[in-house]
């Protein structure tokens, strides 16, 4: 079992920037995918990015050209740059290990307009 500690999430400005960070323990982190997601109160989760043992990518919709996606192998972490952050990416992401199936524990975006 991987355990995933996020962290980087605030509040920030409509326009701004933020950077989240997953740290995963475990030796599994070199041969999985990883991926953030992302629910806001009162609706399903849904995915923002995700990204491959080799690093190919793919983003929400919502978020294409402002979010971008990236691990470094080395420090089992996975990261998740926003920029250009609206009002409506107010929500709580969580990284998501998919060897495993498993979750952390989600840290709160909250972007003011």
């Amino acid at each position: 079992q991987v355990q995933l500690v996020e962290s980087g999430g605030g509040l920030v400005q409509a326009g701004g920037s933020l950077r989240l960070s997953c740290a995963a323990s475990g030796r599994i982190f070199s041969i999985s995918a990883m991926g953030w997601y992302r629910q806001a109160p009162g609706k399903q989760r849904e995915l923002v990015a995700i990204i491959t043992i080799r690093g190919s990518t793919t983003y929400g919709d919502s978020v294409k050209g402002r979010f971008t996606i990236s691990r470094d192998n080395a420090k089992s972490t996975v990261y998740l740059q926003m920029n250009s952050l609206k009002s409506e990416d107010t929500a709580v992401y969580y990284c998501y290990a998919g060897a495993t199936a498993s979750w952390g524990q989600g840290t709160q975006v909250t972007v003011s307009s």
